[in-house]
């Protein structure tokens, strides 16, 4: 059991709003690989997510070993080129855009991959999911760490080949793969629009 860690005066914070809103999707890394007791505070921060139930219906593959990496991004990429030729859609259109280039890494040369499965089925498990996965998100920018979600990877993930090579048990779905590293660069801003409020009453 993990119990939730109080934070202390001697510790630097970032204001939580400040993550919301200064967070970016980083595509361009450092070569350096992120340390196993870092990876371990991310992953403390994740599971400390809402879950509906207190199912906590999550679990977790971290990948640091570069040609495991290299070998997926291939993977990835031929399997989305599959999927997406014969498609006339924007969506099939842009995804062949990026992935037939043949210098593109699915995860930008990242040098760890954090894959959030979830162990359980049920009507509230993928949203869980995803709110560790915020939750992962916003701790690696608190810590000066870059992260970006890698929907390319999902549907290799998904295989049953790629689930018996990281020995994941086959009724386990990967959910939110995300890139985790020391950034190379500036990341700009994307604008976002003013939310679309259906009804206040």
């Amino acid at each position: 059991m993990i119990n939730p860690k109080p934070s202390t005066k001697a510790e630097t914070s970032v204001n939580v709003m400040d993550a919301i809103y200064l967070r970016r999707s980083v595509r361009n890394y450092t070569p350096q690989t992120i340390e196993k007791n870092i990876i371990h505070t991310r992953l403390d921060a994740a599971v400390h997510a809402p879950t509906a139930m207190h199912e906590e219906p999550w679990s977790f593959a971290v990948i640091q070993d570069k040609r495991l990496l290299d070998r997926l991004s291939e993977s990835a990429k031929k399997l989305l080129s599959n999927e997406a030729h014969g498609s006339d859609t924007h969506q099939a259109k842009h995804t062949l855009h990026v992935v037939d280039k043949p210098d593109f890494h699915v995860f930008y040369n990242a040098g760890t991959l954090v894959v959030i499965y979830s162990k359980l089925q049920g009507p509230f498990v993928v949203a869980d999911c995803w709110l560790a996965a915020e939750n992962l998100l916003l701790a690696a920018y608190s810590q000066g760490l870059g992260a970006c979600v890698i929907g390319f990877a999902v549907s290799a993930l998904n295989t049953l080949e790629w689930k018996a090579e990281l020995k994941i048990p086959a009724g386990t779905m990967a959910i939110a793969p995300i890139i985790v590293g020391i950034p190379a660069g500036e990341t700009p801003p994307v604008p976002r629009k003013s939310p679309e409020i259906s009804i206040w009453k």
